[in-house]
């Protein structure tokens, strides 16, 4: 008798989980760089464009091929391919988006660790102890080099494994219906405190005015589309295995729609904290990455009123949403060692985190570039394939059968066109300009 598959208790666990998968450190350190360095509202404007464009084709069509076949990418490609004879290759394609979510969480987990380190650290006052710019990068330095931060990063990963263990109800679920609201709460109270200091009106200006220039530049279209296209986290895993746990009663496209808007209020938010508090010094914001989270905003907060106070909340902020995202990660390859060995959850979990020790373990001094390949080669094409498998090869009945369950009226019948020509290409598009490029992601 085949074991009941796991789901969420509720639409709102399921949507807050969705919510945390995609709220993560893009929507922190890269957003707010991209929209200072590409004329503000002229990049909002592609942003938000493509932001629709992904969530109505890319999130959708994987919440659907996940709920279709009750099952990670492994199955889920090879029960594509069964109907020409291809299983074997299908669930060969399908370990493309397995192994690269496992690489990619692994990658995160190292992060993780340094986020964890300078959480516990704003609570001490570790953080903000460096005298000056030049002293927080070598703080940082030091603690991002080969075996410089094994001991936090370790326990981050046993604390999302933790929570894995108790499941997708009771582990994933419950988590994210915890940290994903009080992520907003704290980002909000962070935006209120940064409105009300001197110059933060330059910071909206800036956010919100449109630099003509910027608009036709062909590098801001790119870019926006990265942003968009990775914030969502369409890459053939997370979100098709959080899909695979859901009712044939969930509104699909509805809640498609709802991590669409929450992943750009988060990214907003972002901006709003971090843009104007910039302007309140006079400085620009060039640099995105690590190097904003860990040197140039201590720095500043450092120097602003209440400072101990703001660094806790920060940091404590984007703890909550890398721990949702890194969560998300981790379930696919957990979710594909159980399907294909037959193990229990815990021991899959145990599995998973061993490897996830030893190579971040072992990546620490390396995984910027780790995590470069991951997001120019192994995300996008984990993208198009799951794409390619649903649209081109599943064909468009069992396309609209599958996206119309749970819902009271028919979706439109634009949506398999646009996703089979539209967004299947772009994702392709995405992968030959990360390559060109260096990344866009």
């Amino acid at each position: 008798m085949m074991k009941k598959r796991e789901s969420f208790n509720t639409r709102w666990g399921f949507i807050m989980a969705c919510i945390g998968s995609a709220v993560g450190m893009g929507n922190i350190w890269m957003f707010s760089t991209r929209v200072s360095l590409y004329g503000g509202g002229a990049f909002l404007i592609p942003y938000v464009i493509f932001v629709a464009l992904i969530g109505f084709t890319g999130v959708i069509g994987e919440m659907t091929f996940g709920r279709a076949t009750r099952s990670g990418p492994v199955d889920a490609f090879g029960l594509a391919c069964e109907k020409k004879g291809k299983r074997k290759f299908g669930e060969a394609l399908g370990l493309i988006p397995v192994v690269g979510s496992l690489a990619m969480a692994i990658g995160y987990t190292v992060v993780m660790g340094w986020i964890l380190k300078y959480t516990v650290g704003a609570f001490t006052g570790v953080t903000l102890a460096p005298v000056d710019v030049d002293e927080f990068a070598a703080a940082f330095g030091s603690m991002a080099s080969a075996f410089g931060n094994t001991g936090w990063q370790v326990v981050i990963l046993l604390v999302a494994m933790g929570i894995l263990m108790f499941g997708v109800g009771r582990g994933i679920e419950k988590v994210n219906k915890v940290l994903m609201p009080v992520f907003f709460l704290l980002f909000v109270a962070l935006g209120i405190y940064v409105a009300f200091q001197p110059g933060a009106v330059d910071g909206y200006h800036y956010i919100f005015g449109v630099d003509k220039q910027a608009l036709v530049d062909p590098k801001t279209w790119i870019f926006a589309l990265g942003q968009a296209f990775f914030s969502l986290s369409v890459a053939g895993n997370g979100t098709l295995i959080y899909g695979s746990y859901l009712p044939d009663e969930e509104n699909i496209p509805a809640a498609a729609g709802r991590v669409a808007f929450f992943d750009t209020l988060a990214a907003m938010l972002a901006a709003l904290v971090i843009i104007p508090a910039m302007a309140t010094t006079g400085a620009q914001l060039d640099q995105g990455g690590p190097g904003l989270l860990f040197i140039f905003l201590p720095n500043l907060i450092k120097n602003m009123p209440g400072g101990k106070i703001i660094v806790i909340i920060f940091f404590v902020a984007v703890l909550f949403a890398g721990l949702t995202s890194l969560i998300n990660l981790y379930e696919a390859p957990i979710a594909t060692v159980q399907e294909k060995f037959h193990l229990e959850r815990k021991p899959a979990c145990a599995v998973i985190a061993v490897v996830g020790v030893i190579v971040s373990i072992l990546i620490q001094g390396i995984v910027s570039g780790w995590m470069d390949v991951l997001s120019i080669y192994i995300c996008p094409l984990g993208a198009g394939l799951a794409g390619i498998m649903l649209f081109w090869v599943c064909g468009k009945d069992y396309v609209e059968t599958q996206v119309n369950k749970g819902r009271n009226s028919r979706f439109t019948s634009w949506f398999y066109p646009i996703c089979k020509y539209v967004y299947v290409p772009v994702c392709m598009l995405v992968l030959i300009l990360g390559i060109a490029l260096g990344g866009i992601g």
